[in-house]
């Protein structure tokens, strides 16, 4: 992923912008989010762009995840070369970045007192010569700085990993872990997109690996980004079945890295990066705002004059030297389309009308299932069950009792009960209650393809590795190629994540 930037244009870059096929745009939906689990995560200068959302409206974001970026206003203050290439970052820029932050708060951004309060989710490959873990540890630094605890941060580096966003499947024309290189999207043996938004929202439901191609609507843009030249005219959000019928869900807002937009890569970030296989189980209502080539040279905040021909977030004032603030051009764009796909119907909190249900008992465990009973609510048309916090009921429950399904042995959850009225609008939620499921929890190992075959877990044949027991492929057998297993029986093993 380069972030080279030129005063001239890149002929290759112009041709495929021009000439990448038109699609019909919608209006984004106004839909029935719970404003108060809305997060952000991103990638290279997305990553730059998530921190910064995350500062500017620490109030709205309430967690953030970054994958191979730098601190807050690294840029606004230093060459954007010292921000990247595994530059170090020294205590003294570290603290005239803090002297923005504190001078700020409050007024150009939110409080930064809400930051402390932020789950904060971190990755870096150690072969990732683009960013590198440097300004990696020095953004560590700033949220410590500012009072993020270790509890609520996790940092994540991982060996053999260059500049990409990490899965653990493979997707056409993705390029290898190892390599930073289009679409800079990797099987990697690591789920990315479970780690961040399981460190964003706690436990997840399973993933669908075939999320439903109607799920994903190109929305147009052009209501919230004032023209701005750095922005596409259309951006892509994917909505959970149940979310488009009116369920309260979350929202995340996944950005992607320069040379990654749809104009370039296609569908790659937005259907390769597995954030819409956690998000179609989890209620979870997943923006892919989408920026474009600028080839126009611009003065930046401490880079000098420079165009950005890679279709970056702007992490270096290409669109003004308040581009890290809430009056951002492209943080003001972002900010508006969270508003509004928050806006539908039930987005304040629910009814206050009806109370929580009371009463709420799990019971009946099996190894992978829980029966899930309440008191009923005067006034309420049916139920809504949540796991974990995300909704795990497809139709409304008429009744007062739900058996919770698809569960994984040996594994405690937590269920909560909302009631809803005629018009799907929630009332308050019941207090949690817990239980665990008979049998024992799975195992999942996380290694190269050699090792693997030298611990017993897999067999090599031809110079290829398949797993024991499933007799799954899982590539090349190598110390170089990653792969995660999950044994589910007496030395049978399948590819997966726990």
């Amino acid at each position: 992923m380069r972030f080279r930037f030129a005063p001239t244009l890149l002929a290759g870059a112009f041709l495929m912008a021009a000439t990448a096929a038109a699609h019909a745009a919608v209006a984004l939906p106004k839909l029935n989010i719970d404003k108060s689990r809305t997060t952000v995560s991103g990638l290279s200068s997305g990553g730059f762009m998530a921190s910064q959302l995350g500062y500017a409206h620490s109030a709205t974001f309430k967690g953030v995840g970054v994958f191979a970026a730098g601190p807050y206003m690294c840029a606004g203050h230093n060459n954007y070369t010292a921000c990247m290439y595994n530059a170090s970052i020294s205590s003294t820029q570290l603290a005239t970045m803090q002297n923005s932050i504190n001078s700020w708060s409050g007024g150009q951004i939110d409080d930064k007192a809400n930051v402390a309060a932020q789950k904060i989710f971190m990755f870096v490959g150690s072969s990732d010569a683009t960013v590198g873990p440097n300004p990696m540890n020095a953004a560590r630094t700033q949220y410590a700085n500012n009072g993020v605890p270790t509890a609520n941060l996790e940092f994540v580096q991982r060996a053999g990993t260059a500049h990409v966003f990490p899965t653990d499947f493979d997707a056409t024309g993705n390029n290898s872990c190892s390599s930073s290189s289009s679409p800079y999207i990797s099987n990697c043996g690591y789920d990315g997109a479970k780690a961040v938004l399981t460190r964003l929202y706690g436990t997840l439901n399973a993933r669908n690996n075939a999320p439903a191609a109607a799920n994903y609507i190109e929305f147009d843009q052009t209501p919230f980004t004032n023209s701005n030249p750095g922005m596409a005219a259309t951006g892509w959000a994917y909505v959970p079945s149940n979310c488009a019928s009116g369920s309260q869900c979350k929202v995340h807002v996944a950005l992607h890295g320069c040379q990654q937009t749809y104009a370039t890569i296609g569908d790659k970030f937005i259907k390769n990066t597995g954030y819409t296989r956690w998000a179609d189980t989890n209620s979870i209502v997943v923006l892919f705002p989408q920026t474009k080539v600028d080839n126009i040279s611009r003065q930046t905040a401490a880079s000098g004059s420079l165009s950005n021909p890679n279709g970056c977030w702007d992490w270096i004032g290409w669109y003004g030297s308040n581009f890290a603030q809430k009056t951002g051009a492209q943080i003001t764009a972002l900010k508006a389309m969270v508003d509004h796909v928050s806006s539908g119907a039930g987005s304040d909190g629910g009814s206050t009308t009806l109370p929580a249900p009371t009463n709420v008992t799990a019971s009946g465990a099996t190894n992978t299932s829980m029966n899930i009973a309440w008191s009923s609510v005067t006034g309420a048309a049916g139920y809504n069950v949540y796991r974990n916090g995300n909704k795990t009921n497809a139709l409304t429950v008429t009744g007062t009792s739900f058996t919770d399904g698809n569960l994984s042995p040996g594994t405690t959850y937590s269920w909560t009960v909302r009631a809803a009225d005629a018009n799907g609008v929630e009332g308050a939620a019941s207090a949690p209650v817990s239980g665990t499921t008979t049998g024992t929890a799975a195992t999942c190992y996380t290694s190269s393809n050699y090792t693997h075959t030298t611990a017993g877990r897999a067999y090599t044949s031809g110079g290829y590795t398949y797993a024991n027991g499933s007799n799954q492929y899982m590539g090349l057998w190598n110390t170089y190629t990653t792969t995660t297993l999950k044994q589910t029986g007496t030395n049978y093993y399948v590819i997966g994540t726990c």
